[in-house]
């Protein structure tokens, strides 16, 4: 999709959205009410009585004189404010498009004033119930909180919890890290993603007891980028006492991108718009697009678009060498799914793999390894792989596997609150099968929204049965910090000797280990980009 393309379908949707939302006003007016600090909100009530608020201002704009900085808090406004519509996601590059993800779709639109949230209650009562907040995947550069497969209806109901998902800042606009080149004007300006999302934590300890939700009990979870966000806050020193459970979904962020590194990427970005360092405060006169074109240029060259350990806002790597302190009383639940890079990966060429072709793929991702030996060692853990599927294979390890393997064993050798590891095997028919187990393929069973994810798990009422067991888990354990349920066999936690592992399929049963010979054979091997 172009870009211009992609500005019409939003000009479209967001249109739309409009005149729905002007149909829908009489209807609003008595829509449920909720006070926050910054004033009253109405939403309106959805499928069997859930409450839906959407774009709810957790931040001020982020442009102008608060770009790349900490975010503010909102305005306040008097009277009741109608919040019916999703929020703006963050300015971002259109990312290509993904066949598996077009049930996913919603337009929205996009701006630097972006820092949104929504929440789904099944009452704006005084009962406590557990608080789940959603962060989005798209690494940290793309997408939004507002996804139909996010929708919170069917998971609320199921397990008379509040659910929030949130927007925040991303990519430039979020991960540009200029303290060392602004000097003290600039002190504190690293990780403005991370900060809305900790801001996005505050608001809920100061407001989500109005929409029926405990704010002492409130798990954060999120997968892909939004796993490795979850991963951050537990490093985070703001971000303590906020959550109280976190779960990563394929999203291991064991390691933060370096000063020095972000600073180059931060000099490059200057090149780009024609600026020195000593320029930095016009940096709030540009315009949007300005910074965005500045982004594309400098985006294919960086891996620096990340949360940086600056010392203060992250003051360590999230999980090199150890678990964080900071998170060690949360609970975690940790996994992956069978074939991630069937997706991540999966163009035509790699499907189209033979043994002749397969080291010259793997040799771009495996810079530092020596490529035909491990293709050699791991044929002979899987004699009967074809060579698209020992691609996937190793590549599955190397970039979500093992690091998500590696946070648990550490999670767990802290010794304090309790790890949780899960794998989901289920395979997809769509697409004829060929992407089996792929990334993201879990959400829909996570927040049991099957109906509206056909795209990914195809024919509803034939993956039912996994939201079925997914779900009740995932509100199991942000009620209690254990994922245990009746209908599930019993679930150990995670140590390094018995390495129990949930394995999610249509019967789901308990694995020590599983994938373990893959892993040891390339847990010691870098992919590109890791090096700081």
């Amino acid at each position: 999709m172009t870009g211009m393309d992609r500005r019409t379908v939003i000009a479209t949707g967001v249109a739309a959205a409009g005149l729905a939302a002007t149909a829908g006003a009489a209807q609003a007016a008595s829509g449920p009410t909720a006070n926050t600090r910054q004033g009253k909100v109405r939403g309106e009530s959805a499928e069997n009585g859930i409450k839906v608020f959407r774009g709810i201002p957790y931040g001020a704009p982020t442009g102008g004189a608060n770009r790349f900085r900490a975010p503010q808090p909102p305005a306040d406004w008097s009277g009741v404010r109608d919040c019916l519509t999703y929020g703006d996601q963050s300015p971002q590059v259109a990312p290509p498009p993904v066949p598996l993800f077009t049930s996913w779709d919603r337009p929205v639109g996009e701006s630097e004033d972006c820092l949104h949230l929504n929440v789904w209650t099944p009452a704006t009562d005084a009962k406590k119930r557990p608080v789940m907040v959603w962060f989005h995947g798209g690494g940290f550069a793309q997408y939004n909180g507002s996804a139909p497969a996010y929708d919170g209806e069917r998971l609320c109901r199921r397990g008379d919890v509040v659910l929030v998902t949130v927007n925040h800042r991303l990519n430039i606009f979020g991960y540009l890290y200029l303290e060392e080149l602004g000097g003290e004007a600039w002190a504190g300006a690293a990780n403005a993603g991370q900060l809305d999302l900790v801001a996005s934590l505050q608001w809920v300890r100061d407001n989500i007891a109005a929409f029926g939700g405990d704010p002492g009990n409130v798990t954060i979870f999120g997968e892909s980028g939004g796993g490795a966000k979850v991963c951050t806050l537990m490093a985070m020193p703001a971000a303590k006492g906020l959550f109280h459970k976190a779960i990563v979904e394929s999203g291991p962020f064991v390691d933060g991108v370096s000063k020095q590194s972000a600073t180059e990427t931060a000099k490059a970005v200057l090149a780009a718009l024609k600026l020195d360092p000593g320029q930095l405060d016009q940096l709030a006169s540009l315009s949007t697009a300005q910074i965005l074109d500045a982004y594309r240029a400098v985006a294919p060259h960086a891996r620096s678009f990340a949360p940086v350990v600056d010392g203060h806002s992250l003051p360590r790597d999230p999980f090199d060498p150890d678990a964080p302190e900071t998170s060690a009383a949360v609970p975690l639940l940790i996994g992956t799914n069978k074939d991630e890079m069937n997706l991540l990966a999966g163009s035509p060429a790699t499907f189209g793999l033979d043994f002749n072709s397969l080291p010259v793929a793997l040799t771009p991702l495996l810079p530092h390894a020596d490529v035909d030996q491990i293709v050699d060692d791991y044929r002979k853990l899987r004699p009967q792989a074809t060579a698209p599927d020992v691609f996937f294979g190793i590549t599955t390890q190397i970039f979500m596997t093992i690091n998500s393997v590696r946070i648990a064993e550490r999670k767990a050798a802290q010794g304090g609150a309790a790890a949780y590891m899960y794998q989901v095997a289920w395979e997809t028919p769509v697409m004829g099968g060929r992407f089996k187990s792929p990334h993201s393929v879990e959400i829909p069973f996570v927040f049991d929204t099957v109906a509206k994810s056909a795209s990914m798990v195809g024919e509803a009422k034939a993956a039912q049965p996994m939201a079925e067991q997914m779900c009740p888990a995932w509100i199991a354990f942000a009620r209690s910090g254990s994922p245990q349920t009746k209908t599930l066999p019993p679930w150990p936690a995670y140590d390094d000797k018995s390495r129990a592992t949930m394995v999610f399929n249509t019967k789901s049963e308990v694995v020590s280990d599983p994938g373990g010979d893959e892993r040891t054979l390339l847990k010691d091997i870098p992919p590109i980009g890791m090096a700081r």
